[in-house]
């Protein structure tokens, strides 16, 4: 299998509509809905966005179009995660983690501020 480290960094889109296909087959909608719902409605993606995306991960064989599409909504195009998606999403949560855990031993806190700077 190829190097899931070769295809980071992921952009947040990316990384976001790779974490909504970790439980199921999507369709394009549902992802801009698992997004804006798991943000709290601070990621939205548009539709140009999100299909520009998912062609991508496609191309990169990241996520894949299942064979079989649900009975009763073939129109809709369904994405699944494929073996290399799981992986790279994996690679690149390992990837931010690390980041965090720098940050963190820099005093940074999570609301951006070094710990020094707030009020006590």
């Amino acid at each position: 299998m190829d190097d899931p480290r070769r295809y980071l960094p992921l952009t947040p889109q990316q990384f976001h509509i790779l974490l909504s296909l970790t439980d199921a087959q999507l369709h394009g909608y549902a992802i801009i809905r698992d997004i804006a719902d798991r943000t709290g409605g601070s990621l939205r993606l548009g539709t140009g966005t999100l299909y520009t995306a998912l062609a991508g991960l496609v191309d990169s064989a990241l996520i894949a179009e299942p064979r079989r599409r649900p009975a009763g909504d073939e129109r809709r195009r369904y994405y699944r995660l494929t073996t290399l998606g799981r992986a790279v999403l994996e690679a690149e949560t390992a990837r931010l983690d690390a980041l965090v855990k720098q940050a963190r031993r820099k005093g940074v806190t999570a609301l951006g501020r070094p710990a020094w700077s707030r009020p006590k």
